[in-house]
């Protein structure tokens, strides 16, 4: 057996004669005598030609494989799935895109742990595959480094997805005419790469590189580049270094770690979905990481980046001025990071930024400290007799702090979808959409087409929605999402009737009801439990186990 501390989990797969059929194996896809000394490196690739995020990782994965046989290891290139939620928003496909983070988790998780690779690449490009990929990175704990695909590029006159989407709900309002909805839906999305605001693929990435995960730059590069081919060359040949120190996913993502990606993604008006794809990562990892966390790193860090979907600027006009890198520099040199966190460079944080330059003088972008767009955090929690396990809000002070109206009801996303259409929804409404959580749905589904509906109808300053779901990061306007206990386990969400008055305060974080305790009680007696939507199959696998959004919707807890 190899004394080779980097094979550690290689070698008792391939070393020995007793392990001679396992050589026959790996011969016949490429392995030499002398590959079997070398640590075996896995690319664990999204790629996919189902989506534009993803249609050209498999190029990415072999610059990555490059890297590491350069280095001196053994590559081994592997597949995972994807889902795009483009595609599937506002139909039941959407139900599988959050469970397809822990098909992501699992499957990663299966394959390096049957073939005893020793370390790891993975390259993800999509929502819901980053947090899948990290997961199954933090399960291994093997040495790894992340891989972000890259953003796209802009669309003709500064379009991108989310633009698609709210020309729909103009067209309804009679405000576009469908050659125009067809000409936005023929440019907006040119070619590779994720959505182009500071939407959830984004702000994962941008996470998982505060985190210590990716390498510097890696969250902020154009997906079709010569810096993203070389930024995935450089990922394979860092994990070689990881293995000779012996650094490992849970040296770096510790709870400063995690709290270094919350700063970040405040900072930069990320995603609500950041909240529950970084709760399960802490989960996955064993870092304890709960809602009121959010609440109190919220209350430090303001708004910085004027990026879309509620700013102006797009991620590749940021790549353009240097990324994240100086942004973060800010950020510790005011106090907000913690410096002495462990990277996959092998270095801390601080000394990862030490050399990065600042933004240049006339950049619009990245407001400062003196100037921000909101002086603390768009992400809000919100507690109430309507959230007693809390809920997330999106509020960037553009929507207003505080919304009271009357509950609009619905039980499903498509029966909102049509009322926003038709002209049911009117000022003043707050729009209830149900069963929609992790068990309800299965899958808590994005609630991005109504959402867009809304702000192409011009209702965006009018109408409130809150949900048992989550919403998309392209979301934008007065929403509140991941509404806790959700309604399919009898939460108060599934207690509202229609003409019920509902205050939303994101100043004083609340989220109220405006019924009696005797009232709550009465109906709380009268509800029952719907019946499983799905009964067979991997929705109803997932509804069976999956946990609370307030814990992180993961599968995998004790």
């Amino acid at each position: 057996m190899s004394t080779d501390k980097r094979r550690k989990h290689s070698a008792p797969v391939v070393d020995g004669i007793n392990k001679s059929a396992s050589r026959a194996m790996l011969r016949a896809v490429g392995f030499t005598d002398e590959d079997f000394r070398k640590p075996q490196i896995g690319i664990a690739s999204t790629w996919s030609n189902l989506t534009p995020c993803n249609m050209h990782i498999d190029g990415l994965a072999r610059e990555a494989a490059k890297g590491a046989d350069g280095a001196g290891g053994k590559s081994l290139i592997f597949n995972t799935i994807t889902i795009s939620d483009g595609i599937a928003n506002g139909t039941e496909g959407m139900k599988y895109s959050l469970v397809s983070r822990e098909v992501i988790a699992d499957s990663i998780e299966t394959v390096a742990g049957c073939e005893g690779f020793d370390g790891l690449v993975a390259i993800g490009g999509c929502d819901k595959n980053m947090p899948g990929c990290m997961m199954g990175l933090a399960r291994l704990n093997r040495p790894s480094v992340f891989v972000y695909g890259g953003t796209i590029m802009p669309g003709d006159n500064h379009t991108d997805i989310i633009s698609v989407f709210e020309a729909v709900g103009a067209h309804a309002r009679g405000n576009m005419e469908l050659i125009e909805v067809k000409q936005i839906e023929e440019t907006a999305i040119p070619g590779p790469g994720s959505c182009g605001g500071m939407y959830t693929a984004n702000t994962m990435a941008s996470a998982i590189e505060a985190m210590g995960m990716s390498l510097p730059g890696s969250s902020a590069q154009n997906a079709v580049s010569d810096s993203k081919l070389a930024d995935c060359e450089a990922a394979g040949a860092a994990v070689l270094k990881l293995l000779e120190a012996d650094i490992k996913p849970s040296d770096i993502m510790t709870r400063a770690a995690f709290e270094n990606a919350i700063t970040v993604v405040i900072a930069l008006g990320g995603s609500t979905n950041a909240v529950l794809h970084l709760l399960g990562m802490a989960s996955t990892v064993g870092v304890e990481l709960s809602l009121d966390d959010f609440v109190h790193i919220g209350k430090q860090v303001p708004v910085l980046a004027d990026l879309r979907p509620s700013g102006h600027y797009m991620m590749s006009e940021l790549v353009a001025i240097g990324g994240i890198q100086p942004l973060m520099k800010m950020l510790l040199e005011r106090g907000l990071l913690h410096g002495d966190c462990l990277t996959v460079t092998g270095k801390t944080l601080a000394e990862n930024l030490a050399s990065v330059e600042p933004y240049p003088e006339n950049q619009k972008i990245i407001h400062a400290f003196d100037n921000p767009i909101k002086a603390d955090s768009h992400l809000r929690i919100l507690y109430g007799n309507l959230a007693p396990e809390g809920s997330v809000a999106k509020i960037t002070g553009k929507e207003g702090t505080h919304f009271s109206g009357r509950a609009r009801v619905f039980h499903s996303e498509e029966e909102a979808q049509e009322r926003i259409l038709d002209g049911t929804v009117v000022a003043g409404d707050v729009l209830v959409i149900r069963y929609e959580g992790p068990k309800g749905g299965p899958g808590m589904r994005e609630m991005l087409s109504p959402t867009s509906a809304i702000m192409g109808k011009g209702l965006g300053s009018d109408v409130a929605l809150i949900t048992d779901g989550r919403f998309s990061g392209g979301s934008h306007g007065f929403v509140v999402g991941h509404i806790t206990p959700e309604a399919a386990v009898g939460g108060p969400i599934a207690l509202v009737e229609d003409g019920d008055t509902i205050t939303i305060d994101a100043v004083n974080n609340s989220i109220v009801l405006e019924i009696s305790d005797e009232e709550m009680e009465k109906r709380r007696n009268a509800w029952t439990p719907p019946e499983p939507r799905f009964t067979r199959g991997v929705l109803a696998k997932y509804a069976r186990v999956v946990s609370s959004a307030s814990t992180g919707a993961v599968t995998d807890l004790p």
